[in-house]
């Protein structure tokens, strides 16, 4: 009989080799068949510490006994059918016991429950106090599969001792193969957890960033930290507008990272530390070699795919630990400033629309403002652009749904009336949220712009996947022709039986016209509304222009031509239908 070593199916190779990684070599092995390749593979490998038991009742219990004794965690492994239930009992005293158990069960998939094939039991859900984590992990097919793999794993094994620690339960796919010729183990990431207790790692030389996503406002004391880190490092703070850091080393680089063909050097990065959640601008595709979370929660986030460590600690005790001087250095910060300017620079004329008018008015925005944008054409419209560094900007991004953002806006202008509140929203998001605008705490801080183009232009916008339906989107997907269909009078008479002052344009005259008084300083006598009316084939030219800046521009009109061409082909042979 041929030699045998490790298992070809690839999950459970990322298993095993996350196991080692992670400093787990004690098995307890029970009997069967969905559990051969895991066990066959473990059983070559002189690494681990394997114990028989053919029932998994007891197996449970001998791993609590096991645990407690030697203080480490222990790894059971079983077949389908019942034999997963019968850990049970020994789950449950490790639950309360907090020993670290971790039960993989091996499993056909999760197409075969319900449909009357034997052995296949359900254990996607499971009693609340018998695990404090599980995790599926599928065959793999592909790359995404195989992160998605990497990411479950090593959650499950993090959590063996997160918190208190507990037992874990890994439930895994095996299509039984018999393939048992892979003699090493391809390489796995791992992801470790720290703590303020931990030794830290040593943050090695290179280029490195912060990215900030979504972030409560932030304190004095974590902007200096950050500064401080910044400074000390050569870093600089890669923030959107809803990033809530406007410390010295913010880069707004939506702009630069959105351009098609403009592969800028500097978006090279070493070590990438990521705060915060959600981020606001769609554009942050870096070229990374790892990434560092820091959080208080603790949790695996891998928004990168380059995961290599999470830090369960405050912001400021991370970035004050690995602040090693407080010479300044901000070459990095100088350069990235210089390439957004560079491309910037670039915009000449913008057609009438969402986009014109946040480069027109992020930099005249009233101090000490505060901004709330809608998802999505609004916050990426004005992400292109820095507003100044003592203004504000909020979003939705926590859902990333239209609903709501009028609310919130409301919300946070009643709880400092001294304030000014400004809300940039699409027509759709306004009047999904219209009934707030009755409410009758709204004060004299607010300021409303709606961008008003019939519909959801979103979806009619360039690069968007229904963007190749044309006007057939406008049906359905972008649901034009509501609320009124672009009536210049029914926003009007709504805002002004509530007591607005309300305002309107077509043209960018007419905005220019109305700026000073929609961005006004001062709280006026009564809220503000700005309806702005706009075409989406305007937004979508905008949008189209200011992602190719660097393309030249008879290539552009070569590009516009063959598209046109194509609806006119497109359009004729409908007609002949």
């Amino acid at each position: 009989m041929a030699k045998k070593f490790y298992t070809n199916e690839r999950n459970v190779q990322i298993v095993i080799a996350l196991l080692k990684a992670h400093g787990i070599r004690k098995v307890i092995a029970s009997p069967g068949t969905t559990n051969m390749t895991f066990v066959g593979s473990i059983q070559i490998d002189p690494y681990f510490q394997i114990y028989s038991c053919v029932d998994e009742r007891s197996a449970a219990y001998m791993a609590c006994g096991i645990s407690a004794e030697c203080n480490e965690p222990v790894v059971l492994s079983c077949t389908g059918a019942t034999a997963s239930r019968n850990y049970m009992p020994g789950l449950t005293e490790a639950f309360y016991r907090k020993l670290p158990i971790l039960a993989i069960t091996s499993h056909r998939g999760d197409h075969q429950i319900g449909h009357l094939k034997d052995q296949q039991i359900d254990r996607r859900e499971r009693p609340k106090d018998i695990v404090i984590e599980s995790v599926t992990i599928p065959n793999i097919k592909d790359k995404v599969d195989e992160d998605f793999c990497i990411i479950e794993a090593n959650k499950a094994i993090l959590a063996l001792k997160a918190n208190g620690g507990g037992p874990v339960h890994i439930n895994m796919f095996t299509t039984y193969s018999k393939d048992f010729t892979i003699k090493d183990l391809p390489p796995v990431r791992k992801i470790c957890r720290y703590t303020v207790h931990d030794k830290l790692p040593t943050l090695q030389n290179g280029r490195i960033a912060i990215f900030c996503g979504a972030h409560a406002n932030f304190t004095d004391k974590q902007s200096k930290a950050i500064d401080a880190f910044c400074s000390s490092n050569n870093a600089v703070v890669f923030a959107d507008h809803t990033s809530g850091y406007r410390g010295q080393y913010e880069i707004n680089w939506a702009l630069v990272l959105g351009q098609r063909n403009y592969p800028t050097e500097l978006k090279n990065i070493d070590t990438m530390i990521q705060i915060g959640e959600i981020p606001g601008s769609t554009y942050h595709k870096f070229n990374i070699k790892q990434s560092w979370r820091v959080s208080e929660d603790g949790v695996i986030r891998d928004m990168f795919g380059k995961l290599t460590a999470v830090f369960q600690m405050p912001e400021e005790v991370f970035f004050t630990y690995y602040t090693k001087t407080r010479k300044g250095n901000n070459t990095y910060y100088i350069r990235c400033k210089t390439e957004y300017d560079k491309v910037i620079s670039k915009i000449q004329d913008l057609p009438f629309g969402n986009i014109w008018i946040a480069k027109r008015f992020s930099n005249q925005m009233p101090i000490g403002c505060e901004i709330h944008f809608g998802i999505l054409n609004c916050l990426r419209s004005w992400s292109f652009f820095q507003l100044p560094k003592d203004v504000l900007g909020k979003c939705n991004v926590g859902g990333y749904g239209i609903d709501g953002g009028l609310s919130s806006l409301i919300g946070a202008s009643i709880t400092n009336p001294n304030k000014l509140f400004f809300g940039i929203f699409g027509d759709l998001a306004f009047f999904y949220d219209l009934n707030v605008l009755g409410n009758r705490h709204i004060g004299r801080n607010v300021r409303i712009m709606i961008i008003n183009n019939g519909k959801g232009a979103e979806f009619r916008n360039y690069g968007h996947p229904c963007y190749s339906y044309g006007e057939e989107a406008d049906t359905y997907m972008a649901a034009a022709g509501h609320f009124g269909n672009k009536s210049p009078n029914l926003i009007k008479h709504y805002a002004k039986d509530l007591g607005f002052d309300y305002y309107s344009g077509k043209t960018k005259e007419d905005i220019i016209n109305i700026e000073k008084t929609f961005l006004n300083a001062q709280i006026t006598n009564k809220p503000i509304i700005l309806e702005v009316f706009t075409e989406s084939k305007n937004e979508s030219d905008a949008l189209e222009y200011i992602l190719n800046l660097f393309t030249p521009p008879l290539k552009r009109q070569i590009k516009h031509k063959i598209k046109s061409t194509y609806k006119q082909i497109l359009n004729t042979i409908k007609e002949k239908q």
